[in-house]
């Protein structure tokens, strides 16, 4: 991802987020669908003390849907609030089974993406629940 960097929010404990990202590959070009042959997510609690991370039951390695995350073109809805030119990937965590969020305190989310050729990367969240 040629501009990958890590996103800071706040979240409600026991409560869920919309991750939104514009996803764009080595050779700077947005990523489409046919682009990923992969992508999971694993959310990790912060110790505050220690730094140490630790991930959350129910939300380690989990595997999405390529077509269900990522757009072949640029999405500008009202969700997307960082600039005119829009996101390619959203995904809402799901809390059915098991809380995303499940205390008050520093958390981090990583998704794990694998192109269909070249090496995977990453986008970063770092919410703040409250």
């Amino acid at each position: 991802m040629a501009n990958a960097h890590a996103t800071q929010c706040l979240v409600f404990a026991d409560g869920t987020v919309t991750l939104l990202a514009r996803l764009v590959g080595w050779a700077a070009s947005i990523l489409q669908q046919a682009d990923i042959s992969a992508i999971t997510y694993t959310i990790y609690t912060i110790d505050a003390v220690t730094g140490a991370a630790t991930a959350v039951t129910g939300h380690e390695n989990v595997a999405l849907t390529v077509a269900d995350v990522m757009f072949d073109s640029l999405q500008t809805d009202s969700r997307w609030t960082t600039d005119s030119t829009g996101y390619n990937f959203r995904h809402t965590i799901d809390v059915t089974s098991n809380d995303a969020f499940p205390s008050a305190g520093d958390y981090r989310i990583d998704v794990v993406i694998t192109p269909t050729t070249g090496q995977p990367f990453r986008a970063r969240w770092t919410p703040t629940a409250l």
